[in-house]
């Protein structure tokens, strides 16, 4: 079995949760409340994720290059790559996503998959927003997803004309 480590960070977005190992990323995530942090030696692919982050939220990374290694179906599986194509600063929507997997009809599941992202900010599942241009569902809060679609938005070289 493979050394898990656990790690916590400060975020303008709270406390956020990172779990690997080191060859890959498993879960990020925002916390409420604290919990035991890993004892003993963090792995790299670990400590290079929590720097990433760090520079993401200092507006100074607009891209991860961490593996990334989330548990899931298949199909989450599928969903969560497509999210990774999501240009940064830039929104889709559950049907746009659904059609690019293949099937209009897969717009709640896809919705769904979304919803059970266990990697935040670094799989981008804040960039999609419903057809209407509202924003719709975020596991970690809609006011998160409001501040990570603007703090893009914000960053130098993005387009700023639009909200979302």
């Amino acid at each position: 079995m493979k050394n898990t480590a656990i790690t916590y960070m400060d975020s303008p977005l709270g406390r956020i949760k990172i779990i690997g190992d080191a060859d890959a990323i498993k879960m990020v995530s925002f916390i409420d409340r604290e919990e035991r942090e890993s004892e003993g030696v963090i792995p790299l692919t670990v400590r290079n994720c929590k720097k990433q982050l760090k520079e993401y939220f200092e507006g100074k990374r607009k891209e991860f290059n961490v593996p990334l290694d989330p548990d899931g179906t298949a199909f989450q599986k599928e969903v969560w790559q497509s999210l990774l194509s999501i240009p940064f600063g830039k929104t889709s929507t559950y049907a746009k996503q659904s059609k690019i997997l293949g099937d209009i009809k897969k717009i709640r599941a896809v919705g769904s998959a979304n919803g059970k992202n266990p990697i935040a900010v670094i799989i981008p599942c804040h960039r999609v927003i419903g057809t209407d241009g509202s924003l719709t569902g975020y596991a970690g809060g809609l006011d998160k997803k409001e501040w990570l679609l603007r703090h893009e938005k914000s960053m130098p070289g993005q387009n700023q004309t639009s909200m979302f």
